[in-house]
């Protein structure tokens, strides 16, 4: 079956970085669109970033010069490195798997359990 597994989240102070992983197994990977959401305390789910299976990438506004989505075929594991990172992007970081980009921005597809981002003092 499908399985979609995020790795790499934790504390961390204002302004400093993290890089989340999903490791994808059960699919093509390499012909899958994927995708990061993120949902904080009492608020929907946000989609932050995008990247086709061609390699194409798109970015929330939120996030936009901050964060980088890409993939890595040989290892079926897509990433998000995140940059500057501010109080309000704490939030449980789910990944995303479709086999068009319409499937993520839609949130459908498969999803990962995700992993909490917490950025605090």
């Amino acid at each position: 079956q499908v399985q979609l597994v995020e790795s790499g989240g934790g504390l961390v102070q204002p302004g400093g970085s993290l890089k989340l992983s999903c490791a994808a197994s059960g699919i093509i990977f390499s012909i899958y669109a994927m995708g990061w959401y993120r949902q904080a305390p009492g608020k929907q789910r946000e989609l932050v970033a995008t990247i086709t299976s061609g390699g194409n990438t798109n970015y929330a506004d939120s996030v936009k010069g901050r964060f980088t989505i890409s993939r890595d075929n040989a290892k079926n594991t897509v990433y998000l490195q995140m940059n500057s990172l501010k109080a309000e992007d704490t939030a449980v970081y789910y990944c995303n798997a479709g086999r068009t980009l319409v499937t993520i921005t839609g949130a459908r597809g498969y999803w990962g359990q995700g992993t909490q981002v917490t950025v605090s003092s």
